[in-house]
């Protein structure tokens, strides 16, 4: 083996070595979620050092780790889908002041399987303009799928200020563009409301502290983070995921 192909090796042994140990970290602070990702992980890099070991001993030793690895995941998966199935399944995911990283499509895409074709967004604050985007946006992200929705249910409440006709015209533009793309937006009003949830036919509910608007401002039209959310600092805020077998109607 070259000196270059012996370095490529090590540094995926270390890779590999290094996400299986955080898969077990977070296995033992039972967030099995993330812990499965990061099994799932792990077991590929090392199924890669595998291929490339001539040594017949160490590719066994990996082997027989590797074993491991894939009974650990298939118990994790097993019980994150009875969690599901009893209604029990809880993550949360803490968005610290000023993390990036965090734009729609990271947060939801885990969720937006194929199936998905109605959705159920309750936010009392989808009134100013900033906040007018944000919902574009998360639209957006669900006509460029890989769910194929047909439906989407808004509940909201009014802008208090002058700022409602606004508003009102804003959302019956993104209804009409949604249209265009096959896709029927529902819009209702609350007064009352007060949970920021949003809810997908295939069992999944976000609940998100600050709803959509956990963005903050941009420095500036042209700074970094403008155009590009995953770029954009948060608002501190945490996420909380849960799966039930009946989605809640509006």
């Amino acid at each position: 083996m070259s000196r270059a192909g012996g370095d490529g090796t090590a540094a995926l042994e270390r890779a590999g070595a290094d996400t299986v140990k955080r898969a077990v970290e977070l296995d033992l602070a039972s967030r099995f979620q993330e812990s499965l990702v990061c099994y799932q992980e792990g077991i590929d890099l090392l199924l890669q050092v595998v291929k490339a070991t001539k040594d017949e001993a160490k590719k066994q030793r990996f082997r027989q780790k590797i074993t491991e690895y894939m009974t650990r995941a298939e118990d994790i998966k097993k019980h994150i889908e009875k969690e599901k199935q009893d209604g029990k399944y809880h993550k949360q995911i803490r968005i610290e002041e000023n993390a990036t990283g965090f734009s729609y499509e990271k947060l939801f895409q885990e969720y937006l399987t194929e199936i998905v074709s109605e959705v159920w967004v309750e936010d009392p604050y989808i009134r100013h303009v900033h906040q007018l985007y944000n919902f574009l946006r998360f639209c957006e992200m669900l006509v460029k799928g890989p769910c194929k929705v047909k439906t989407i249910h808004l509940l909201t409440s009014y802008d208090e200020g002058s700022g409602r006709n606004q508003q009102i015209s804003g959302l019956e533009e993104i209804q009409q563009s949604l249209r265009n793309y096959g896709v029927t937006l529902d819009i209702a009003f609350s007064s009352s409301i007060h949970d920021r949830e949003i809810r997908f036919n295939n069992g999944w509910m976000i609940k998100i502290g600050r709803g959509l608007d956990y963005f903050k401002k941009p420095q500036g039209r042209f700074s970094i983070g403008y155009c590009d959310f995953d770029l954009r600092p948060c608002h501190e805020t945490t996420v909380d995921v849960f799966h039930t077998k009946h989605t809640k109607k509006m």
